[in-house]
């Protein structure tokens, strides 16, 4: 599976991220679910006009300029578990350059690529199939114009730029089609094919906003230089919008990015489960409301999940086996029909309702906890916020050097009478989540 990344000239927003955790959720499902072993490739675009401009704008080079948000993507993707994939490659490798350079050959070779003023392009005219992705209408199609900027217009099709002949302090490579720097779409066909072999690869994912041009170019491309078929098949993920119905957009300024979210005190799994409640090919809109929501479904599961920690009664049930065993089923049927999250999620509230209630007359033995636990587990190695919710609860909402600090600094205000002080570094870690504890012993702390 391929999926297209971000294009690092800024912080990754929430709305990319939602692309992020519905890809994860297909990764997820095509491994615990569907028993597939899963290569998966997530490239990052460092080189295309939106990088080269931001970099200049802040005086730095282009690698160390995308290095900062190549490392907030992984601290961002991190905080919302989703899981790391085989390969991130980036287009200015070296290696990924050679086989960019390489598929720029192969096109021209078979008479789908031409040369002018120093650039290659590709020649829609040569492919009768060009728009189909797209749904393109073939007669808005502007034969012999083309594009060399990495934008343009929706459904605005022409011949479009494959490798950009080198503009005065622009970076550039020369590895055998002159010098210059690859443009945005041959950049993913050649990494998919390098990393993933011979065509077609099985899955080709991406936002919706990359049908066209990007995705419509890769097949064109990828397809010229081949003579196979790119992609089996292809997912896209709906927008995300706020709450006025915008969508969001960096070009727009409106961009609420992960860290963002967790600076108000929300936690990542409540922004996972929201942005995986919605089916992937229906908008989302985002909402604080719904985080709130989000929330309180974590804490009905965690509850339920306490619940059954608490349970000491020998022997077992059959019927909570049973429920059990059904709820798995159900939840895996929910997620092989085109990873219905919403039903997949109701099967779990189904689940937690029942056990309660089961809980409540006393039907739940010691044997039949662990089964249920195991069940919800079964549901959360596809969904990915039990485990997510569990991590954050068992690290200190504070980094642990910043308590021992006030720590100190309490002790310090109490050993000179400063009770006002004392009592305020208390209360200003109660509010964070700290709770202190004084003793003979000193003074610990613990999560509240």
């Amino acid at each position: 599976m391929y999926a297209c990344g971000l294009t690092v000239y800024a912080r990754g927003h929430i709305g990319n991220f939602r692309t992020f955790v519905a890809l994860d959720l297909l990764r997820r499902t095509l491994r615990h679910v569907a028993g597939f072993d899963v290569r998966q490739i997530v490239n990052f675009t460092d080189v295309d006009d939106k990088t080269i401009n931001a970099s200049r704008a802040a005086g730095e080079s282009l690698r160390a300029y995308t290095d900062r948000y190549i490392t907030a993507f992984r601290e961002d993707a991190a905080a919302l578990g989703i899981e790391p994939v085989e390969a991130y490659p980036r287009a200015t490798d070296e290696e990924n350059l050679r086989a960019m350079v390489e598929m720029v050959a192969a096109l021209e070779a078979r008479g789908h690529a031409y040369r002018s003023d120093g650039s290659v392009y590709f020649r829609i005219a040569t492919d009768p199939d060009y728009g189909r992705l797209a749904r393109l209408d073939h007669e808005g199609i502007m034969p012999g114009a083309r594009i060399d900027s990495d934008q343009y217009a929706k459904h605005d099709a022409r011949d479009f730029v494959l490798w950009k002949a080198s503009a005065p302090g622009e970076p550039a490579w020369d590895f055998g089609v002159g010098p210059g720097r690859p443009g945005w779409h041959i950049e993913c066909s050649a990494m998919a094919l390098r990393l993933l072999g011979e065509p077609p690869i099985d899955i080709h994912a991406g936002g919706v906003d990359l049908i066209f041009p990007h995705h419509e170019n890769e097949i064109a491309q990828s397809e010229g230089a081949t003579g196979a078929p790119f992609a089996r098949f292809w997912v896209h993920v709906e927008h995300l919008l706020l709450d006025k119905g915008d969508k969001m957009s960096k070009s727009e300024g409106n961009i609420l990015t992960v860290s963002d979210v967790l600076a108000r005190g929300r936690r990542a799994s409540a922004l996972r489960y929201v942005l995986l409640s919605t089916h992937y090919r229906k908008q989302l809109r985002f909402t604080w409301d719904s985080l709130a929501q989000a929330e309180e479904a974590l804490t009905r599961i965690m509850d339920c999940l306490a619940r059954l920690d608490g349970v000491t009664a020998a022997g077992s049930n059959p019927a909570m086996q049973a429920r059990a065993a059904a709820a798995r089923e159900a939840f895996a049927a929910m997620m092989r029909s085109d990873l219905n999250t919403p039903g997949a999620l109701g099967v779990v509230f189904e689940l937690v309702r029942d056990v309660h209630a089961a809980l409540d007359a006393g039907e739940v033995a010691a044997g039949d906890a662990a089964v249920l636990r195991g069940a919800f587990d079964h549901c959360d190695r596809v969904l990915g916020v039990i485990a997510l919710r569990r991590a954050e609860e068992e690290a200190p909402p504070i980094p642990v050097d910043e308590i021992e600090r006030l720590i100190a600094e309490r002790r310090a205000a109490r050993g000179r009478r400063d009770f006002a002080t004392a009592d305020r570094i208390r209360d200003d870690l109660q509010g964070r989540g700290i709770a202190l504890e004084d003793s003979a012993a000193g003074t610990r702390w613990k999560r509240v």
